[in-house]
């Protein structure tokens, strides 16, 4: 299937293939289970790729600090003091070469299975993504299974100074870490002399519980206690060492990197290591940015291949859904791109996020239909969809660290009851899903799919029609809005519907509209409903409005061939 559209299906290892259907909050390894790289089985994978998806990212692949013990495989043991919930987060690594255990049926041979993974995602015809988590690492990090001739991040920093170019990390001289917070499981207390930088740029040696305390900063030539003084001639230490950690995980044949909190390293960095590691293989560059106005820094020179578009089209289409803002709102999103849009990565879930279904949001995962119908086939750019997202799942569940608030966590052992009855003990067919369930997994499908078959939506113009049709009484603009997709001589016409009930449209379409993408005015064409697949003959012209009714939380889309 050749296409121009990225479909990326984000998922959790550690939790994707755990059928534990009972997890204690809290709970150890043993109490709770884990899924494995192998829950991957090449079933698995071609239900996956069944839904349109292009890319997997496989989330929390890296070694991180965790509180299960792994000192019986020369794995050193965590303090718990330095980790974030049983599990650990993923974003606390402690082993920059490595492979998280958990994730393992055999721990001495977790790397020789992530790797097989890798060729049977590659097989079912997708490609991998993993996550690079550049701005900070684990409090105990150290490197077991790094290459002979890399020296470790640390390994050779002056730590009696606060700043050094030469240095991996920030230091704070002459002070102890405190933590003043949280369980002592052990019977010493965790020590740090001297405290280093705590990850979200906290220069403190006694970081706050709401802080990244588990992590510490990375130095990539910035002297924050010196007024941001950029020392980037020569090349920083660091700079180096990560271009060896991208360049290993790109000998492993991974096809892209997901960069956490990518703006939080500075976008001359990324100039400097983009093109080298792509120079070896041309892998895709993801950014986690949150700040619009570095948009456009972070893809013309820091080279990104897509950003996160978080602060923009996710935050606009979570008002619209839960009421709180007009549909007409979302003309300003797609402006503010406009120049850069082939680079934005669309999404409304992801493990940051709460779940759609969840009480914290729409509480109810139909009215996420629209939102995906428009993401997905808005423009060229890529989407992104969070698994258990296709299957309405809840995150309404306290599963320890992080508590009740309408996500998955990232930090305890545990499952998705979605997630187990759509796998139904490695089946992967459904057979323990709701009606309502396997109907959203259809749309969700449908929805995909459809984007990857037409050319009009994977790689067509696109013309919006909600500010031409603003005071159009026959079109409620603040529930519902209208676009066109053309290429060559297709044309689709897009109407989603964001409210609880049905609407039906009246939508005019300019002269301007018909002119720019050369429409024949008012020639009659046989019109297809791609997603139910219903056919009918219309014509479209500027002197009379189209008419459609669409369903509550729904979308149809609309394809006119000539």
């Amino acid at each position: 299937m050749k296409t121009n559209k990225h479909i990326i299906y984000q998922t959790f290892p550690r939790l994707f293939g755990n059928y534990s259907e009972n997890p204690v909050k809290s709970g150890s390894l043993e109490e709770n289970g884990c899924g494995k790289f192998n829950s991957y089985t090449a079933k698995a994978l071609k239900s996956i790729r069944e839904l349109g998806v292009t890319h997997i990212w496989y989330t929390g692949v890296i070694a991180h600090s965790t509180c299960t013990d792994y000192t019986a495989y020369g794995i050193p043991k965590d303090h718990h003091a330095i980790v974030k919930g049983k599990a650990g987060s993923p974003y606390a690594i402690r082993d920059y070469f490595d492979v998280d255990p958990d994730l393992a049926e055999n721990v001495p041979e977790r790397m020789k299975e992530f790797e097989e993974l890798v060729v049977r995602t590659h097989d079912a015809g997708m490609k991998v993504i993993i996550d690079f988590v550049p701005n900070h690492v684990a409090r105990s990090y150290h490197s077991l299974t790094k290459p002979a001739y890399i020296d470790d991040l640390g390994q050779h920093d002056h730590t009696e100074e606060a700043f050094s170019d030469t240095n991996n990390f920030y230091y704070i001289p002459g002070q102890r870490l405190e933590l003043h917070f949280g369980a002592q499981e052990e019977d010493f207390e965790y020590s740090e002399f001297p405290a280093k930088v705590t990850g979200n740029d906290c220069f403190s040696a006694t970081p706050g519980k709401n802080d990244w305390y588990e992590t510490i900063k990375l130095n990539y030539g910035i002297d924050y206690m010196n007024g941001g003084a950029r020392h980037f001639s020569p090349v920083p230490d660091t700079w180096n060492k990560m271009l060896d950690i991208l360049l290993f995980w790109t000998g492993k044949d991974v096809d892209g990197f997901r960069c956490d909190m990518a703006e939080m390293v500075p976008v001359e960095f990324w100039n400097w290591v983009i093109p080298r590691v792509k120079s070896r293989k041309n892998v895709t560059f993801i950014a986690e940015t949150y700040n619009p106005g570095q948009y456009h820094t972070y893809v013309n020179t820091g080279k990104f291949d897509y950003l996160y578009d978080k602060a923009g089209m996710y935050d606009t289409l979570r008002k619209i859904i839960c009421r709180q803002a007009p549909a007409t709102d979302i003309t300003a999103c797609w402006q503010a791109i406009e120049k850069i849009k082939d680079h934005i990565l669309f999404f409304i879930e992801n493990h940051d996020e709460q779940r759609i279904a969840s009480g914290f949001f729409a509480g109810n995962a139909q009215a996420g239909i629209p939102g995906l119908a428009l993401i997905a086939t808005f423009d060229v750019n890529p989407v992104m969809i969070y698994n258990g997202q296709e299957l309405g799942e809840k995150g309404m569940d306290d599963e320890g660290f992080s508590g009740l608030d309408g996500r998955t966590s990232i930090f305890d052992y545990g499952s998705m009851k979605s997630v187990r009855d759509w796998a139904n003990s490695g089946r992967f067919d459904g057979g323990k899903l709701s009606d309502g369930q396997r109907q959203l997994r259809e749309s969700y499908r449908k929805i995909l799919t459809t984007v990857q078959h037409e050319k009009a939506l994977s790689r067509g113009h696109f013309y919006g029609l909600a500010y031409c049709n603003r005071g159009n009484p026959h079109f409620p603009s603040e529930q519902v809005t209208a676009f066109l997709r053309k290429y060559e001589n297709e044309l689709i016409l897009v109407l989603i519907n964001f409210d609880d009930k049905t609407h039906r449209f009246r939508v005019n379409i300019p002269k301007n509209a018909f002119d720019i993408l050369d429409i024949p005015d008012n020639a009659v064409s046989k019109v297809r409903e791609l997603l139910s697949g219903e056919e009918t003959l219309c014509a479209l012209t500027h002197t009379c409005p189209y008419q459609e009714s669409t369903p509550a939380y729904s979308a149809k889309i609309l394809k006119f061939s000539y």
